[in-house]
């Protein structure tokens, strides 16, 4: 037995943790962590274009798997951080928790929430350049597996502000994909531009000889990514449903329509970061969802007697777009892949009762349409219900309670039909299909016996 004591501990420091467990901090070593790391840079672009700093960014892939992120916005910046007295853009990238969204002042709403975002993306990079604009002077330094391998070096003046990010992935990490899918990028850059109304995001591919490039800018913001996803389908509300309202200070963007398929398809984001798993925002839109649509069909007398919707009749058909912005969001885990502040169900929740309410008031036509369509779905399910438990053929004795003691006889002839009463724990077999009220009988007599 080997000796376990205090020297058996280790301690790493600086982005030591990151190389030696990168799946706790991007998912996986993977395609998924792969493309991670583009989110993750893109990301701290798309945070200066919520903040209202930046509104353009550009995605480059370049030959060799390179990839580089342009923005227009501040600037990383470049004067001595007071407390490590080292220059605050390699402060933020060889720190873990250290960057601009803890303060609540330089950003007032972000996704980066860790401060380990970029750190991270340099730490798993073979090499890892920054280039910064501003104050009228361009800026530089490189990195290598997350260790500076040069100062801050002022390389001549500028006439606009940004960043510019380049970096090559660490093939010793990434052994399983070494090619980034351009397809996956452009989605999600599309995916983007839908959420942040307004905002211009353009997606190059440079690794062949005929280069791909792709740009996208939205003005109608979500109502326009609705539109998008069921633009090969048919609507049954023509008019989308568009509810934005801000409850202190988160701002929920909501935007859905009904179409002639079976399924659903709700996407969540908080903070522009994809939810896949939902979370309060997805919770409180579902449950606001299934209330008023039976509030309206009660009060109004479509159902018939009786008759109400569940949640799966409510979304069945339902394309929806659910976009949270929030100052202090709490995702789980560094992936972000599903949101849980409480407060966030009950605001999301009244936002979709309230808006959902008018707009089936002002719309009397589509909203007898999709009532329909829920209503359809209900029956559709309870009848799908019905042919599920006809097919599990039920013995008439299963309601009586005491089906242990008694098995169903499978001859419908009286004349070859016999019951057998054994005394103690008595095992009562009929072999006779009656009626459950006939077993009934039979059971007081057998207790009176």
């Amino acid at each position: 037995m080997s000796n376990y004591d205090a020297s058996n501990i280790q301690i790493l420091e600086g982005l030591e943790a990151v190389r030696k467990r990168p799946g706790m901090y991007i998912g996986s070593t993977g395609s998924r962590g792969l493309h991670h790391l583009v989110w993750e840079i893109v990301d701290n672009a798309i945070d200066e274009a919520l903040g209202g700093y930046a509104t353009h960014i550009k995605l480059e892939l370049l030959p060799g798997e390179l990839i580089r992120v342009t923005d227009d916005g501040r600037g990383i910046p470049v004067d001595v951080h007071p407390k490590t007295g080292r220059p605050a853009v390699e402060t933020i990238l060889t720190t873990l928790h250290s960057g601009g969204k803890f303060d609540g002042q330089s950003y007032k709403v972000s996704g980066g929430l860790h401060g380990v975002g970029a750190s991270v993306v340099n730490a798993l990079s073979e090499w890892y350049l920054v280039e910064i604009h501003r104050n009228n002077k361009s800026y530089q330094q490189r990195y290598e597996r997350g260790f500076p391998v040069t100062g801050v070096e002022e390389i001549g003046t500028s006439d606009h502000t940004g960043t510019v990010v380049t970096f090559k992935f660490d093939h010793k990490v990434f052994t399983e994909t070494q090619v980034y899918d351009y397809e996956t990028l452009r989605n999600r850059v599309q995916e983007l531009a839908f959420l942040n109304k307004g905002l211009g995001i353009t997606i190059v591919d440079l690794r062949k000889e005929e280069p791909v490039e792709n740009y996208y800018h939205y003005d109608g913001g979500v109502v326009e990514y609705v539109k998008f996803l069921n633009k090969n389908k048919g609507r049954v509300n023509q008019e989308i449903v568009y509810i934005e309202k801000e409850v202190d200070g988160i701002t929920i963007e909501i935007a859905m329509q009904y179409n002639d398929s079976y399924t659903s398809n709700i996407n969540s984001f908080a903070n522009n970061i994809h939810t896949h798993e939902g979370g309060m925002h997805e919770d409180g839109f579902k449950l606001a969802l299934t209330r008023v649509i039976n509030k309206y069909g009660n009060e109004n007398n479509i159902f018939k007697k009786d008759e109400s919707l569940i949640g799966d009749d409510t979304r069945e058909g339902l394309t929806a777009i659910i976009s949270v912005k929030h100052p202090d969001p709490q995702f789980e885990g560094q992936t972000k892949t599903k949101l849980g502040n409480p407060e966030v169900r009950q605001i999301a929740s009244q936002i979709t009762g309230e808006g959902l309410e008018r707009y089936l008031l002002e719309n009397p036509n589509d909203a007898k349409l999709i009532i329909e369509k829920c209503i359809l779905a209900s029956r559709a399910r309870q009848a799908a219900k019905k042919a599920r438990e006809a097919t599990r053929r039920k013995s008439p004795l299963d309601t009586l309670g005491f089906a242990s003691k008694l098995a169903d006889c499978r001859s419908k002839d009286p004349s070859i039909s016999e019951i057998y009463i054994v005394e103690g724990d008595s095992r009562v077999v009929l072999l006779n299909k009656v009626e459950n009220r006939s077993i009934k009988r039979f059971y007081h007599f057998v207790g009176k016996f």
